[in-house]
């Protein structure tokens, strides 16, 4: 007995030993902001009194053990704690003390956090899609006024310019129709030939650009067949008070003016106002390089190749927050006229000239629910309606008197047209967000209803109705791997929606990544394609009220890596595309011969391509490379001996440096747009290649700020290798054919400054 109370008294008297050496151990233990992970091998710069220092490293676990022989008799040490592509700290530990020091990544390193089909907000880093973000500060690098300007200057993107329709764009080889363009999750309606108009979605007050490229059809249905694009628009008002007003001018007859009210109404309450104008007054090649305001003769020279235009826009935004929700209201909206002048003519009295002028007014409303319900479970909430109409007028005009008057419309003519757009929307999505769950998933609705009316449209005005619900799943079945599989299941009023299902992969491992998707994509046949109407003398285009959707196989893969090499960050990615795209829609010729054309499921197509970037960050410094190779497939190739693919590329170059203490950042951004090949009918009816040359488009900005970051001036230069037209050979060889034209792909080179003064009350 004597015995056991002895070794319980020896038992008990090690572990209260213990217990006091631990309590007694001073330690520093390191650890990293985002998920408190320990960094292993931070360096502990200990400070003597001296000021000699002593430095060491933490293990493992990411702690460092202290001596007491450091503090040698002093109550308090100070230390330095430092890691690669951290901000350092410096703080100060007394005896018989233990500290966690926790590490902030340095703001280069940080990723951009992104929300377009994503549960919750995350960082592109965790994000099982692979998405590419333009923040506010690239958008004003760029000194970008409209989507276009942004869009021009990105990879695997081709815009296309029409004088009247606007600028359209493709994405993987795959046209702008196929491309869905959201604004806050909204789709922007007024598809017109198929294309959104780049140039009417102006980046006033936006946060950053999200794009997501392949399909999003499970999300976002109809139209995310090639892409996404969705706009954010700032919603965070941290001031009591701010005001802004920005001034563009462009060397060639631009002249933007811009205002910005922002208020902090209470804690929970914020409003925002925004409103501009953007007057662009035409140009031709054989314009003077800066603007004249002097009185023009009424010439041939009023025919313009870039043609006049003037847009009026304003947002309203509203936001109120409750615990850990925001419910949002935001009113747009958009005018725009453009002035399509034609050449002088000579009438027995005076002279004349046939003008067309071409108006869009859109009318945006929209309501916002967002936020957690819970600690694990989000919700997501969006209603809108949103207005287009687009008017084109045709006007005669006396060049003496200044007499304008409307041209009487015919049955035989197609002079005065209106057509109308409407859509309302809703999409509402709950989500479980558990962090330390193996699983969590999405369940959601989205119904859309269009209804368009014109002249051109059967029997006047006709509506379409789309009803679906989705739900996603994202499985972490081991340490790094995440598998997404999600489906969308639709009801619509017009055609057969085909099941839409997706599978997207994600595995990360330290410093690399690798994505791979497939997804089912579809576009529903527009109203237009479905029931349009127009006949006239010279030619009769007809809709297709049996037409099919447009489906599509994307398949997907991406590999990234990053390396720290001391404070300097390289991302390098390698992705690949494969596209295959069903019952595509087009016009065709009908059984009624002539020059009648009718909208019909023509065949299928393909596209697939490589794409590598390169991007470097230090510090202030951002350098990026990026190359792509794509191939679209030649439709007559199933008949003709000619190459089934006809392959382009592209190259970018972009560049920023800001200097702290001047104040000052310059940029630069350089594309390579190779050459468009392809195949075609020449007028002989005769198979030819057809192609558009490559071109090379650069720009450089300057900007600085003066008092006390109040006002910011930007001067730069777009252009600047005045590229205006590129040749097109759009026919062959034949023994009537042209052999060439030109298009036109850019203003010449341009002057630019732009002035942004701000205030704000805290």
């Amino acid at each position: 007995m004597t015995k056991c109370l002895f070794y319980l008294f020896g038992f008990s008297a090690f572990l209260l030993l213990t217990q006091l050496n631990q309590l007694s151990a001073q330690e520093i233990r390191v650890l990293e902001s985002e998920n408190n992970q320990p960094l292993v091998g931070a360096t502990v710069e200990i400070i003597k009194d001296n000021n000699s220092s002593v430095i060491l490293s933490t293990d493992e676990n990411g702690k460092l053990k202290l001596n007491e022989a450091l503090f040698n008799r002093a109550s308090l040490l100070s230390f330095k704690v430092s890691y690669i592509g951290y901000e350092a700290i410096t703080d100060t530990i007394s005896p018989k003390e233990s500290k966690a020091i926790t590490l902030k990544p340095k703001d280069y390193l940080i990723d951009d956090v992104v929300v377009t089909a994503q549960y919750s907000p995350t960082s592109i880093e965790n994000s099982v899609h692979k998405i590419k973000v333009i923040s506010s500060q690239e958008i004003e690098n760029m000194a970008a006024v409209n989507l276009k300007d942004v869009l021009t200057n990105e990879l695997n993107v081709r815009i296309s310019q029409d004088n009247v329709l606007g600028s359209g764009m493709s994405l993987q080889g795959i046209s702008g129709q196929n491309v869905k363009i959201l604004i806050d999750g909204v789709p922007v309606i007024g598809r017109l030939d198929g294309q959104i108009d780049l140039n009417q979605i102006n980046l006033n007050n936006i946060e950053r650009i999200e794009i997501v490229e392949g399909p999003l059809s499970v999300n976002y249905g109809s139209n995310a067949l090639a892409g996404t694009i969705n706009i954010i628009t700032k919603k965070d008002q941290k001031q009591k008070v701010s005001v802004g007003i920005d001034s563009y001018n462009e060397s060639i007859g631009k002249f933007n003016l811009e205002s910005r009210l922002g208020f902090k109404l209470a804690k929970n309450h914020s409003l925002s106002l925004s409103l501009g104008r953007n007057y662009f007054d035409g140009w031709s090649p054989n314009d003077e390089f800066l603007p004249s305001f002097s009185a023009q003769l009424a010439d041939s020279n009023r025919v313009k190749q870039w043609n006049p235009k003037e847009q009026y826009f304003g947002r309203l935004q509203y936001h109120f927050n409750y615990k850990k929700l925001r419910f949002s209201y935001k009113g747009e909206y958009f005018d725009e006229v453009i002035r399509n002048y034609g050449a002088p003519r000579r009438t027995a009295n005076s002279y004349i000239a046939f003008d067309d002028y071409y108006h869009t007014h859109r009318i945006d409303n929209a309501l916002f629910a967002e936020g957690q319900l819970t600690k694990n479970w989000r919700i997501n909430w969006t209603a809108a309606y949103n207005d287009f109409e687009r008017i084109k007028e045709a006007r005669r005009k006396d060049l003496v008197t200044l007499e304008s008057r409307r041209i009487p419309e015919s049955a035989n003519n197609d002079l005065q047209d209106t057509s109308t757009f409407n859509l309302f929307m809703t999409r509402g999505s709950i989500a479980r967000t558990k962090d330390s769950t193996w699983i969590n998933y999405e369940i959601g609705y989205d119904i859309n209803i269009e209804n368009a009316s014109g002249k051109r449209i059967e029997g006047g005005e006709q509506q379409i109705g789309d009803y679906a619900l989705f739900v996603s799943y994202e499985v972490n079945l081991i340490n790094g791997l995440i598998v997404k599989p999600a489906i969308r299941y639709s009801y619509n009023t017009q055609y057969d929606a085909p099941l839409t299902p997706s599978l997207n992969l994600k595995y990360a491992l330290n410093k690399s990544a690798f994505r791979f998707s497939y997804a089912k994509g579809f576009r529903a046949p527009s109203l237009k394609e479905l029931y349009f109407n127009f006949n006239d003398v010279n030619h009769s285009l007809f809709g297709n009220s049996n037409l099919k959707a447009e489906t599509s196989d994307n398949y997907s893969a991406a590999l990234q890596q990053k390396f720290l090499l001391k404070e300097i960050l390289l991302k390098a990615e390698l992705s690949a595309f494969y596209n295959q795209i069903y019952n595509q829609i087009n016009f065709a010729q009908t059984n009624l011969g002539g020059d009648s054309l009718e909208y019909f499921n023509v065949g299928k197509s393909q596209t697939k391509g490589l794409n590598l970037n390169l991007t470097v960050l230090y510090e202030n410094l951002q350098f990026n490379l990026g190359a792509s190779y794509t191939g679209r497939s030649n439709r007559l190739a199933e008949d003709n001996p000619i190459d089934l693919f006809s392959y382009t590329t592209e190259y970018i170059a972009n560049f920023s440096y800001r200097f702290k203490k001047p104040q000052l950042t310059i940029a630069a951004f350089a594309k390579h747009q190779g050459e468009l090949p392809g195949f075609g009918y020449n007028s002989d009816g005769e198979i030819s290649k057809q192609t558009i040359d490559s071109y090379q488009i650069f720009d450089a900005t300057i900007s600085k700020f003066f008092w006390k970051q109040r006002l910011n001036v930007a001067l730069g230069c777009k252009n600047i290798l005045d590229v205006q037209n590129v040749r097109a050979s759009l026919s062959g060889g034949g023994a009537h054919s042209s052999g060439g034209s030109s298009i036109s792909v850019g203003t010449g080179r341009t002057l630019f400054l732009k002035l942004s003064l701000s205030f704000k009350k805290q």
